[in-house]
């Protein structure tokens, strides 16, 4: 079974003024599609793993044949990642977290407000592209990491509850080179009820939520 695109769950002028929508279609229709496109061409060769989820692929990307590694950890990473990144945002979202996510972030890092700049501080420092994430690491402590390019923490072991893509192609046609100005308005599109649906699968360590069945 081939690896698909999966479809917006909201229309690309959804999130504006945050987000834009002719970076939604470029994002989505031309970066997303060919991340999965090249997905498929790297197992093409290798029948046993076309049928493996691709966050299954992610968790053991060290036991993957060394000559697709580096195509899967690129673009499966990037299918993994921009599907919980759709997800986690939506129209008329944003504002503060309630439910277990709420509680774990004030127990963490003191408050909403120290998270959301400590957040931003890592996405801002990260040098060329990549991610900053909020993980459940391998020990359950919640975490703030990056990761360049598309790699995904779960080839670390740790569980992706929320990130914000902070590659050029997320922002620059409407932020230009304002990276710190994209990630502040980035918060006012959030889908918290998502993110602590995730939050809870971190907890019970199960597969993606967005990827359980493809």
């Amino acid at each position: 079974m081939a690896h698909e695109l999966p479809p917006l769950p909201y229309d690309y002028s959804a999130l504006e003024p945050h987000i834009d929508s002719q970076t939604m279609h470029l994002h989505h229709d031309g970066h997303h599609a060919a991340y999965v496109k090249n997905l498929n061409a790297a197992l093409e060769k290798h029948a046993d793993l076309q049928k493996k989820p691709a966050d299954e692929l992610l968790r053991n990307i060290n036991s993957i044949p060394e000559d697709i590694r580096t195509a899967v950890r690129n673009n499966g990473g990037g299918h993994v990642n921009h599907t919980m990144f759709w997800r986690i945002m939506k129209p008329q979202g944003g504002g503060e977290p309630s439910g277990k996510i709420a509680d774990a972030i004030k127990k963490t890092f003191g408050s909403f407000g120290d998270f959301q700049k400590q957040f931003n501080e890592a996405g801002t420092k990260l040098f060329g592209s990549g991610w900053v994430w909020l993980v459940r690491a391998q020990g359950g402590k919640l975490q703030i990491v990056t990761t360049p390019n598309q790699n995904n923490p779960l080839s670390d072991g740790n569980f992706p509850i929320m990130g914000n893509d902070v590659w050029e192609h997320a922002y620059y046609l409407k932020y230009n080179n304002r990276r710190g100005e994209y990630l502040t308005a980035w918060w006012n599109v959030l889908n918290w009820a998502e993110i602590n649906q995730r939050f809870e699968h971190s907890e019970s360590g199960v597969h993606e939520p967005a990827l359980a069945h493809r």
